[in-house]
């Protein structure tokens, strides 16, 4: 495990505005852009910020956790300077939207490593389950300032 805000002594990754949580998400996926559809619909407070992995700051983000780049098979989330992955990322990012998503908490009775397993074979078949996009997500108008990169 990292230590918090460990990205900035990272020459590698340029400064970014770190200030809400940030998603890293998988641009080209449709199953992942549309958990980002989901969240910008439900995210009242405009808590989240979003960032597709295939922009700079997104590889190089996943090459500083040690995550393999293309396959992009986990979303990253970004919060008070800690990256958390797979099912936790997923359980805290639904659970900051507030009620009734902070219900998905109930989750972490079930053991990590259970979830994860459940979470990777999701994620390895996403492609198939939802397919792949020919170009990556664009946000509305209304929507360009909650993404960075």
């Amino acid at each position: 495990m990292r230590a918090d805000y460990s990205y900035r002594d990272d020459p590698e990754i340029p400064a970014f505005p770190d200030d809400h949580p940030l998603i890293i998400f998988d641009g080209e996926c449709i199953f992942c852009s549309g958990w980002v559809q989901f969240v910008l619909k439900h995210d009242k407070t405009g808590r989240y910020r979003f960032l597709a992995a295939q922009s700079p700051l997104g590889q190089a983000l996943y090459r500083h956790y040690g995550l393999t780049t293309p396959d992009y098979e986990t979303n990253i989330l970004i919060e008070n300077g800690r990256a958390y992955f797979k099912s936790e990322g997923s359980i805290r990012m639904a659970a900051g939207l507030g009620a009734p998503w902070s219900a998905v908490r109930v989750l972490r009775l079930f053991p990590r490593g259970l979830m994860d397993l459940i979470y990777e074979f999701v994620a390895r078949n996403r492609l198939r389950i939802a397919g792949r996009r020919e170009s990556c997500y664009v946000p509305t108008p209304e929507q360009r300032n909650r993404f960075i990169g």
